[in-house]
């Protein structure tokens, strides 16, 4: 029998039971953040918005910004989801191993001091994104619910 009490393998099972029935609307919340996070620093880069560094037009981090601006639309409205969470996952490995952690093997080995956090955590997280689609509230749904029968 499991113990009941705060931290018991019974309150994370309830926990989980309770979250679990809300799955899809927590996905799309994830989604729909993270990609409009993701457009924001595209539209920093691409457009120059809040920001005092915008690179030359045409230039490697530009077209990263590009990159970022497109999928992360792509991604917080579910349209082709995998494959732009794909592309955004490979642009963000790209980037941290490029500018962040540059083949360093010293300090600047870990992500906490090579300022790498961030391009980590967006590697990983589009590509779960990109390993699980759109979900049910997407573009991506719409697309398949109107597709006619083969």
């Amino acid at each position: 029998m499991l113990a009941r009490g705060a931290g018991s393998a019974y309150t994370d099972a309830v926990l989980q039971k309770a979250l679990a029935r809300r799955s899809d609307e927590i996905y799309l919340v994830l989604r729909l953040l993270s990609g409009l996070m993701f457009m924001f620093h595209g539209l920093q880069k691409v457009v120059g918005v809040l920001t005092e560094h915008q690179p030359p037009v045409g230039s490697q981090i530009w077209i990263g910004g590009v990159i970022e601006l497109v999928t992360g639309l792509a991604i917080a409205v579910g349209f082709f989801t995998s494959c732009a969470a794909f592309l955004a996952s490979g642009t963000m490995a790209v980037a941290y191993i490029q500018f962040h952690w540059a083949l360093g093997f010293g300090k600047d080995f870990f992500p906490v001091v090579n300022k790498g956090e961030l391009a980590l955590v967006y590697a990983l997280l589009f590509l779960y994104i990109a390993s699980k689609g759109g979900g049910r509230f997407s573009v991506d749904a719409l697309r398949r619910k109107n597709q006619p029968e083969r």
